[in-house]
């Protein structure tokens, strides 16, 4: 399986936005705020990341930092009022 990394790519105009299907899986387009979720193999991340800025339609080029992040949580403690309202069954 390989490791995906997300891109959000801000663009002037929505109408460029399915031509950046051949740099990655576009997974979500923002009409409101104009800019383009997508997701790339993440060894392609820096080349991708270069090509996207070079194209004149594109604002800007965000890297996703979630790869990075560490999600698996330690002593996390439910709270006491919690825990007795599961206990009752409400």
């Amino acid at each position: 399986m390989t490791d995906r990394q997300g891109i959000i790519v801000y663009v002037h105009q929505l109408k460029h936005a399915k031509s950046l299907r051949k740099y990655g899986h576009v997974h979500y387009i923002s009409r409101k705020m104009k800019y383009v979720a997508m997701y790339c193999n993440q060894e392609d991340v820096e080349t991708i990341k270069n090509k996207l800025q070079r194209l004149p339609f594109v604002k800007d080029v965000v890297e996703s930092f979630r790869p990075f992040l560490k999600t698996e949580f330690e002593n996390a403690k439910p709270d006491k009022a919690k825990e007795y309202d599961y206990k009752i069954g409400l």
